[in-house]
């Protein structure tokens, strides 16, 4: 196979990063080369692997989330192609993140892969390495999901190559499969500490064979196989933290979180308005400007939740109050700083679906209100709302209380597996294996933390399954895949987006914008001019 890749011409740059970012370690300013072969050079090559994941989520969110049944457009608009479809082609705006940031980590993982052999020999390298295959294999994984099949890189590249070859879906997951089998025999079996371990190796694996049990070249075995690595997950731990304990700021490293993106004060320091991440920014209403920096958080106004969302919930369901911040103070802060009961007057409340007219009188005429108090009654708080501020319901999941006033500037680590979605990938994992009543028993047990109803078998299905994800996921990075791997995309899109039609996904010769297009950057630089693009954008 050919030597890869430039993507969008990013080598340079990668190569270039990297020094950049082992620089303040290089006291002995030593060339990179002399440098990576010492433990400490090469720890920070691999701390340099794990920094890749800051590029790929703590920046935008709408490869992740945009264009689904759970999240659209409020007052801000976002990229359409990605958001409607109907404007998705190779150059629309957004559609590269994922190729970009993703082919960087890998190129960053393979530079380490290739001092791994050459450098100094600790007691824990093999760690280490099985942690970059483990990272290696969550960026091929994102591609595979976004693009199908790409262009498979391994070797260390040390100069532009401008000629690829596309490999076939099943060939990525191939990689991908191979990479997290030999890094679940070599890193640490200990608890989360920042870094990958085996249950997080565990979760990801259960997913990959998840997501290939669709596919066409899936095989039976696939779903069961899954199931067996998300309970090896699991490991028998209950779910033993409240929702809200589970989302408390501060408590990023809780006992169900099994691998996130590490960020702190200090790691940011240098530029705390820039390299913080966006994730607390989004998922709701503008709050102010910068004149109530400090009263309040910066939001995006997009990615709001529909209507179809806020429907999920039921009233005995405490993942409403804890994803969702329903009562605002006038100073939004004080729901932190002086507690949730402190009886301070409160600006907005956005009703519940549950609430009657005696609810809503009950509530008007019991709690302190502002002199500008407003009740937003339901259906008349989601994304579909597009005029004043505060106007859609706050997800307050990510709120992070000490981030300075701006777009990028949480330090909230970014949780991308924890026990609960393990328990879920379990049950759509059985149900798909043929085994329902085990799926319902993994399912019920996010349900019996929540507070709700036990399912029942007759409700199993998977629509359930993704509307049980919907409530315990909600604002978490997995929507846009789960509709994908499961092919219901096109179908709740359509129906619970409300500037998507079904005919929106129409692409070209009958095909339908399932695969997002493959970057018009990257196949303009390929020599290869036989590396093909996704059918629907031909």
């Amino acid at each position: 196979m050919k030597k890869i890749i430039t993507i969008l011409g990013f080598l340079g740059l990668i190569l270039t990063s990297c020094s950049d970012y082992l620089e303040e370690e290089n006291l002995a300013n030593a060339t990179a080369e002399t440098f990576y072969l010492t433990e400490s050079g090469f720890e920070s090559l691999v701390n340099a692997n794990y920094a890749q994941l800051r590029e790929i989520y703590g920046e935008e969110a709408f490869m992740f989330c945009s264009g689904t049944d759970l999240y659209a457009p409020g007052r801000t608009e976002e990229p359409p192609g990605l958001s409607q479809y109907t404007q998705l082609n190779a150059s629309s705006e957004g559609v590269d993140h994922i190729y970009r940031t993703a082919y960087k980590a890998i190129q960053t993982a393979n530079t380490a892969l290739y001092y791994s052999e050459q450098t100094e020999q600790t007691t824990n390298l093999a760690a280490r390495i099985g942690e970059i295959k483990y990272l290696r294999a969550n960026a091929y994984f994102l591609l595979v999901q976004t693009y199908g099949g790409v262009g498979i890189v391994t070797d260390f590249i040390d100069s532009p190559v401008l000629e690829f070859d596309r490999s076939s879906a099943e060939e990525v997951y191939d990689l991908i499969i191979t990479d997290l089998t030999e890094a679940l025999g070599s890193v640490s079996s200990g608890d989360f500490s920042g870094r990958v371990n085996q249950r997080a190796v565990q979760h990801l694996l259960a997913k990959v064979y998840l997501t290939k049990g669709y596919e066409s070249f899936g095989s039976s075995t696939d779903f069961s196989t899954a199931a067996d690595y998300a309970d090896d997950a699991i490991n028998g731990q209950a779910l033993n933290l409240t929702f809200e304990e589970l989302w408390t700021p501060k408590n990023d490293k809780n006992e169900e979180v099994i691998f996130s993106v590490q960020y702190d004060g200090s790691s940011i320091s240098t530029d705390p308005t820039v390299l913080g991440n966006r994730q607390a920014s989004y998922f709701g209403p503008y709050l102010g400007g910068s004149e109530v920096a400090g009263d309040a958080p910066f939001r995006t106004y997009n990615l709001c939740p529909t209507d179809f969302a806020l429907s999920l919930y039921t009233e005995d369901d405490t993942r409403w109050e804890a994803t969702f911040m329903n009562e605002v103070f006038e100073r939004y802060f004080d729901y932190y700083d002086e507690g949730p009961d402190s009886g301070l007057p409160i600006t907005d409340f956005y009703e519940p679906q549950w609430f009657t007219t005696a609810d809503s009188l009950a509530y008007v005429t019991t709690h302190a209100l502002t002199q500008d108090f407003e009740y937003h009654s339901y259906g008349t708080h989601s994304a579909q709302v597009v005029s004043l501020d505060y106007e859609t319901i706050p997800v307050k999941k990510f709120d992070d209380p000490e981030a300075q006033f701006g777009e990028e500037t949480s330090t909230r680590d970014i949780i991308l597996s924890r026990l609960g979605d393990t328990y879920l990938i379990a049950a759509e994992a059985y149900l798909q294996a043929s085994d329902p009543t085990t799926a319902l028993n993994r399912l019920n047990v996010v349900r019996q933390r929540a507070g709700v109803a036990p399912a029942e078998i007759g409700d199993l299905d998977i629509d359930y399954i993704l509307d049980e994800r919907a409530r315990e996921l909600l604002g978490e990075y997995h929507r846009w895949f789960d509709l994908k791997r499961t092919g219901k995309l096109v179908e709740r899109a359509s129906l619970h987006h409300y500037l998507i039609q079904e005919g929106n996904f129409a692409g070209a010769g009958g095909e339908l914008k399932i695969l997002r297009p493959i970057p018009q950057k990257a196949l303009d630089l390929n020599l290869n001019k036989d590396f093909a693009q996704n059918p629907a954008y031909n």
